[in-house]
């Protein structure tokens, strides 16, 4: 009998070898089983198929397997007991001793969350999600179905024009959008186009979000880093690095919660056309502005220099991979070509995407969610005033974080774990910067966390910034 081999739930592999010249069908499965019980393939206490099972898996009588089986009985390589099944016995003394797993402290679980980055995943709209996914899951047409366009489904990049039109103030159109994965996966497929026409610096914003200057450095790209004020990007310090591209939150800069002003705006576009080169708008969060109308997109100012990146991330959950970027039309083949292998996300995904925003769903949403959180953010700022006083708190109202500044010397490093070992989570300003600066401040995230959790969060939070502070020494003379 040629090698044969089960394949039922323990997917133990029995070579049971050609057939020999005086050696039967159960002595070689015998061996093959007391082969894979030495070896650890079938570790002790583990059950062996039945013996009808497995003869029907090799192609044998059951006489061969319960004869093979009755033989390692014998031998102390399995036990068999009455109404139970028949299981291994055996385990090598011999076998080096595994060396023991050192034992590291779990850490503590995460009862309130006041990092940035998520948005209130509790409210997601499950019931209306679900209804956009049945719904195209019903309609999709055949050649929905096959391979899907790397760019994206059309109906959705058709959708998300119309709605950045109308709502971000963009120079959209179905032949500039291109599906993505997300802001991160956009930013990738952007580097990779600016790299393979020639490109091979981009400047970002310092502080800002670490995962996009990973995300140009592993296309290829150079990155400098240039630094934020009260009115955003300093431009004038871009104009002096090497950088033709460069990648900006001009809506909401993360985390420092600027707006660029409509002065740099103005000037980074003009900055743009001198040099040749592109802007990249980062749109993440600016869905949310709680004191007037969300700005409008610089895309809008200048469609032939500026991309425009955006996802539903921050607005829907992250957990659903779906976004967008918006590219000048002379970029658009430079796009698709240095990104062959890229793959848009699940197409009867951003046929529910679509739907959603189609049928107004979308649109519903974000008003409750800025409701909502425009109440949440007050609330916040409420009680750091009256439980953390020495703090002062900064950034535009929108968004779904704000800036916590404390008086110099604040420990925040320690502040930060030592609220992580209380269970509540937070960020350093620092953990946003190329190196440690002499400003002190926290990150404080709001989307993650239901109104009523934050009065006890900020509690914990001044608990954290007094156990990080050093204590004076007492006086020599006293």
């Amino acid at each position: 009998m040629a090698v044969s081999q089960t394949n039922l739930a323990w997917a133990t592999l029995l070579d049971i070898g050609p057939p020999e010249r005086g050696r039967r069908l159960h002595d070689r499965l015998a061996h093959a089983l007391r082969t894979a019980i030495r070896d650890g393939r079938l570790a002790e206490g583990a059950a062996v198929p039945p013996s009808r099972a497995l003869a029907e898996e090799l192609g044998c009588s059951r006489w061969v397997v319960t004869e093979a089986y009755a033989q390692l009985i014998a031998e102390g390589y399995l036990s068999a007991r009455v109404g139970s099944a028949t299981r291994v016995s055996w385990s090598s003394d011999t076998a080096p001793p595994r060396p023991r797993a050192r034992r590291v402290p779990a850490p503590p679980p995460i009862r309130y969350d006041l990092a940035p980055g998520l948005p209130d995943v509790r409210a997601f709209p499950r019931r209306r999600w679900a209804d956009a996914v049945r719904a195209v899951t019903g309609s999709a047409v055949h050649y929905d179905l096959g391979l899907p366009d790397p760019a994206g489904h059309a109906v959705l990049r058709t959708t998300v024009a119309q709605y950045l039109r109308r709502s971000r103030g963009a120079d959209a159109h179905a032949a500039s959008v291109s599906v993505c994965a997300g802001v991160t996966e956009g930013l990738v497929r952007t580097c990779r186009a600016l790299r393979a026409e020639g490109i091979t610096d981009l400047a970002v914003e310092h502080p800002g979000w670490g995962r996009l200057w990973d995300a140009a450095t592993s296309a290829g790209l150079r990155v400098h880093p240039v630094p934020v004020d009260h009115d955003g990007l300093r431009v004038d310090d871009l104009a002096r690095t090497p950088a033709r591209a460069v990648i900006v939150g001009a809506a909401h800069q993360f985390p420092t919660g600027t707006v660029l002003s409509p002065a740099r705006r103005a000037q980074l576009v003009r900055w743009a056309r001198e040099v040749d080169g592109f802007v990249i708008e980062d749109d993440y969060d600016a869905e949310f502005r709680y004191d007037h109308h969300p700005v409008a997109v610089m895309q809008g100012m200048d469609p032939s220099r500026v991309f425009l990146l955006g996802s539903v991330s921050k607005t829907l959950s992250p957990a659903l991979g779906l976004g967008w970027l918006v590219a000048p039309a002379v970029m658009t083949p430079a796009l698709r070509a240095a990104n062959l292998v890229a793959a848009a996300p699940p197409v009867l995904d951003q046929l529910a995407l679509a739907t959603f925003i189609d049928r107004g769903w979308y649109d519903a949403h974000l008003r409750a969610a800025r409701r909502r959180f425009r109440s949440r953010r007050d609330l916040l700022v409420r009680t750091l005033a009256a439980q953390v006083p020495e703090g002062r708190v900064a950034g535009t109202a929108a968004g779904l974080h704000i800036l916590l500044h404390l008086p110099d010397g604040a420990d925040t490093r320690g502040a930060v774990r030592a609220a992580a070992a209380a269970g509540l989570r937070l960020a350093d300003l620092d953990d946003y910067r190329a190196k440690r600066s002499a400003e002190r401040a926290l990150v404080l995230g709001y989307g993650n966390i239901s109104d009523t959790e934050i009065p006890p969060a900020v509690a914990l939070l001044r608990e954290a910034l007094r156990s990080a502070v050093p204590r004076p020494r007492p006086d020599a003379d006293g």
